[in-house]
């Protein structure tokens, strides 16, 4: 059912899947879903923001699912259990943020309402008329009457994320000032007529993939390699040195590694297909340390429990077989669920025979996620392509991270229980 800005229909399911969509294409900027869980017209705590560095609130109703392309351009997921929200929770509004772009740039921009059970629409609000918003709440689900309704909203903010967040009360710390400016110095001889080249590639949101045959990486075994740095024990592990919440550190543009508690031992593994429809995955645990010579191509060196090591945790991937892979996984996890990425700052690195290393910082975690999807490398058009993920999980009962990952990226293993 179609509506139109400020109109509102019944909710006639006990869950619903909330589907933020647009069109793709050259220049269009990304966005990313949020919800905000309100009573008395605002959150209780921080924990009832519900975005892309915070997957769900602390009951579980409201989960963002994440994006996929569709045969329109793409879409970006809440699911909300309204059945199991927490009765003092009046309202769910339903927001989205841009990255690299305002909402105007993003043609066909909708939000559809459906029924979890059978994926029947409930409800639709397309064109809310944003122009140079870089935050929309584009609908609400609120109760009435012992039951639920969803209204169109269509309200922009120019601030952004944290704009939006502050208005329903969401504490954000501002960024930290930048340091001032050197004095310049003194003319003496010219300066060069061009920059140094850069020394590494650092995949990001903004520009999250990268073609390994463009980059120059066309054969020979490409290293990647784990390392992190767990800081002191008493710092809580959600904060950064500032006392600033991760999460809430990543929408006030602040940096800095956080802490958390030592020693965790963080595994690499790679879940793996190639072109004939095997699959399978790479991994310390149950010694499945793969093959570089043959199917899958790749190979785990070593576990570092500490990653004290200097060489860190790696695994190698041989390009000189790229046309015989169809896509690799590369995540990791806590091994037994002792500890979490919260505060942890750890990177992984690219390294091909030939170009420059590829970087993927793994350092935007704000919740108790034990597991990480770090880089999907797929076979596009006969070159791999890696694509930045980014996506941490957090252990759920029932389900093991691996048996998670799997369920998001669709790779249908058969999960035992092993150890190292």
């Amino acid at each position: 059912m179609l509506i139109g800005k400020g109109a509102n229909v019944p909710v006639a399911a006990g869950a619903v899947r909330v589907v933020l969509g647009w069109r793709s294409g050259a220049g269009v900027p990304d966005a990313d879903a949020s919800a905000l869980l309100l009573s008395g017209g605002r959150v209780r705590s921080d924990a009832d923001f519900v975005f892309y560095n915070q997957s769900r609130d602390a009951s579980g109703a409201v989960r963002h699912e994440g994006k996929q392309a569709t045969a329109d351009g793409v879409a970006d997921t809440l699911a909300v259990d309204l059945a199991a929200l927490d009765p003092a929770v009046e309202t769910v509004v339903l927001a989205a943020s841009s990255d690299g772009g305002v909402f105007g740039a993003l043609p066909g921009l909708q939000l559809s309402v459906r029924d979890a059970a059978s994926g029947a629409e409930l409800a639709r609000f397309e064109d809310p008329g944003a122009t140079s918003e870089t935050a929309f709440v584009l609908g609400e689900l609120y109760r009435r009457g012992g039951g639920w309704k969803f209204r169109a909203v269509g309200q922009g903010y120019d601030s952004g994320l944290a704009g939006l967040a502050t208005d329903y009360g969401i504490r954000v710390d501002a960024a930290p000032a930048p340091a001032p400016a050197p004095a310049p110095a003194p003319p003496s001889s010219p300066s060069p007529s061009s920059p140094p080249p850069p020394t590494k590639l650092s995949l990001t949101k903004a520009a999250p993939t990268v073609s390994l045959a463009k980059h120059g990486a066309t054969g020979g075994a490409m290293r990647v390699n784990l390392n992190w740095h767990a800081p002191d024990q008493g710092q809580d592990p959600g904060q950064d040195q500032a006392g600033r919440r991760g999460w809430l550190r990543k929408l006030g543009g602040g940096g800095g590694a956080g802490g958390g508690a030592g020693g965790r031992d963080l595994d690499l593994a790679c879940l793996w297909e190639t072109q004939d429809g095997n699959k399978g995955i790479v991994q310390a645990v149950g010694r499945l340390f793969g093959h570089l010579g043959g199917p899958p191509y790749v190979q785990l060196d070593q576990d570092d429990r500490t990653g004290a090591a200097a060489t860190g945790e790696n695994l190698w991937i041989n390009l000189d077989f790229a046309s015989r892979i169809r896509r690799l996984l590369v995540f990791a996890f806590v091994y037994s669920g002792a500890g979490s990425f919260q505060g942890l700052d750890a990177v992984a690195t690219l390294y091909p025979a030939s170009g420059m290393p590829i970087e993927l910082r793994l350092d935007e975690c704000a919740f108790p996620a034990s597991g990480c999807a770090i880089a999907m490398i797929e076979n596009v058009g006969g070159e791999l392509v890696v694509r930045r993920e980014g996506r941490y999980f957090q252990q759920l009962p029932g389900a093991s991270i691996h048996q998670q990952v799997d369920q998001a990226y669709g790779w249908n293993l058969s999960w035992v229980s092993a150890s190292k």
